[in-house]
């Protein structure tokens, strides 16, 4: 999986840009606050149809322009294809793939695949559960793209469901206790199917996540990860029992998204009882193993997306991650000295908003 080719239209801060990619390993340069991440964010967009750094699609428009464009080529088992996603301030988004409108946009997800690794990925272990559910339902997707259905199921359930506890006022006529009924039936079936996948993917990555650390940190120190249910029994006798105490509250108080995923480093929580080192390698460990899990699972590695990753380890598990990353096709961006375990096939300057200089 590659990609060749980067365009760029009123994407952040670039009024256009462009990017000719190698296959290997492409450093961008930069100092702070120039851009480079946005080269990453965009590659990322064309594969989520998302931000990774969580912004909403709004942000992603230059400043000015009334829209964005990402495009790019992209070879994926030895097919290439023409990837374009128009970003809108006030109408709706359009992808196009070879130049074809796709009639829904999840329908590209799938074609391209990243893996992104950044300094902000210590919340996946220090903070809320938020992150982790996201890391599970994103890997869900990446796995398996059938996947957004269910969770695109669950979220418009539990959308809907919030909307009506608000909007009754905790008093419940005939009109609306039907309604709610429909509701509770959707949010139960595709909750219930949401959550089996989530625990079968926790089954399955928690081996794969003890190797990683193992690779990175350099020693075998035990991983578990589980599954906590934000329910007991079955979701839908769950919705029902607590339907009095939702509608006084106005909100749905279970489901998977009162799930949490557990992290524990030797039996303990790494949330509260790790060191901040233990939580970087296990974050670390974390994108690697379902970096690692991809590539076993549909054969190709996904693009790497390291954003100013090497800046926050030192040079141990600098070298120790380098070496542990499957062969394949990665973008890096640093606004430091590289670890001399990079070997760049490219480099690109950056200077605010452009794209300055390449050198292979």
């Amino acid at each position: 999986m590659l990609v060749r080719e980067l365009w760029l239209t009123d994407f952040r801060s670039y009024a256009t840009a462009h990017l000719l990619a190698a296959e290997g390993t492409c450093v961008i340069r930069g100092r702070n606050g120039v851009g480079k991440t946005n080269l990453l964010e965009a590659i990322g967009y064309l594969a989520t149809l998302s931000s990774f750094r969580g912004a909403p699609n709004e942000a992603l428009i230059r400043a000015g322009a009334d829209s964005a464009v990402v495009r790019a080529e992209v070879e994926v088992e030895g097919r290439v294809q023409l990837l374009e996603a128009e970003i809108s301030r006030n109408g709706r988004n359009r992808v196009q793939v070879n130049r074809q409108r796709l009639r829904r946009a999840s329908d590209l997800l799938g074609t391209l695949r990243v893996s992104v690794f950044s300094p902000d990925d210590l919340e996946l272990v220090k903070g809320g559960p938020s992150g982790r559910r996201n890391l599970l339902d994103d890997l869900l997707v990446a796995l398996h793209p059938r996947n957004q259905s269910v969770r695109s199921d669950w979220e418009k359930a539990l959308r809907q469901r919030n909307a009506l506890l608000k909007q009754v006022g905790g008093r419940l006529d005939e009109s609306a206790e039907l309604t709610l009924e429909v509701w509770d039936d959707k949010a139960a079936a595709a909750g219930e199917e949401l959550a089996s996948l989530r625990s079968a993917l926790v089954e399955r990555l928690a081996p794969a996540v003890t190797s990683a650390y193992r690779d990175i940190a350099g020693e075998e120190v035990p991983v578990e990860l589980v599954r906590v249910a934000g329910w007991s029994g079955s979701l839908a006798d769950a919705l029902r029992a607590a339907r009095k105490d939702d509608l006084r509250r106005g909100v749905t108080t279970v489901g998977p998204h009162r799930d949490e995923l557990s992290v524990l480093l030797e039996a303990m929580p790494a949330r509260t009882h790790a060191s901040q080192g233990e939580q970087r390698c296990l974050a670390l460990a974390l994108r690697l193993a379902s970096h690692r899990e991809v590539a076993e699972e549909t054969g190709t590695p996904p693009v790497l997306l390291l954003d100013d990753v090497f800046s926050e380890l030192d040079p141990k598990r600098c070298e120790a991650l380098v070496g542990s990353l499957p062969a394949g096709q990665a973008f890096l961006s640093t606004a430091a000295v590289l670890p001399e375990a990079v070997k760049a096939d490219q480099e690109v300057e950056v200077t605010p908003g452009e794209l300055s200089r390449v050198s292979d």
